[in-house]
């Protein structure tokens, strides 16, 4: 897996202070995407175990409330981002976001998402869409997109949409 920055304090993706971790690749190619040089595959670093003690160092911090990911898309490497997020839980216990250009509907259909996605507490799903653009919404860049709460919804036939406390 390749990533393209780490921000120790993020308040744009997600409640509250977060860090966040953009990943590279991405096959949608969404016009007008607000990544566009973390849609190349070969963008970025490769992600080592320094990057994870960073990671987790920032993470540690009081004032740090969660974990968000995206990219590029995240879905674009489970089995790296699984492994990630089960060495953070080990370590610490922080809400954890996740981004990407694919429907949940779809996610849980495949088993490796399904596991990443059960390592996560919420999902900002869908592509953006030019067309559907609305700066006024929070987390996330057009009206198709939803917040949907994971640990509700996978354990359920319906799609439970998060709710800020």
């Amino acid at each position: 897996m390749r990533y393209g920055q780490i921000r120790q304090y993020d308040v744009a993706n997600g409640p509250g202070i977060r860090t966040s971790i953009f990943v590279t690749g991405c096959r949608h190619h969404c016009p007008d995407c607000f990544n566009l040089d973390y849609q190349d595959f070969q963008a970025g670093d490769p992600w080592t175990d320094q990057e994870t003690r960073t990671l987790l160092s920032y993470l540690q911090d009081d004032l740090v409330q969660g974990l968000t990911i995206l990219g590029g898309e995240p879905f674009e490497h489970c089995q790296a981002l699984s492994r990630l997020l089960e060495e953070i839980k080990q370590e610490v216990d922080k809400e954890i976001w996740i981004y990407s250009g694919f429907l949940y509907e779809d996610l849980v259909q495949d088993p490796q998402a399904r596991t990443l996605l059960s390592l996560c507490h919420v999902l900002v799903d869908g592509p953006f869409i030019r067309e559907k653009k609305d700066l006024s919404l929070r987390f996330r860049g057009s009206s198709n997109q939803r917040i949907i709460d994971l640990k509700k919804s996978l354990g359920s036939s319906e799609i439970f949409l998060w709710e800020e406390e």
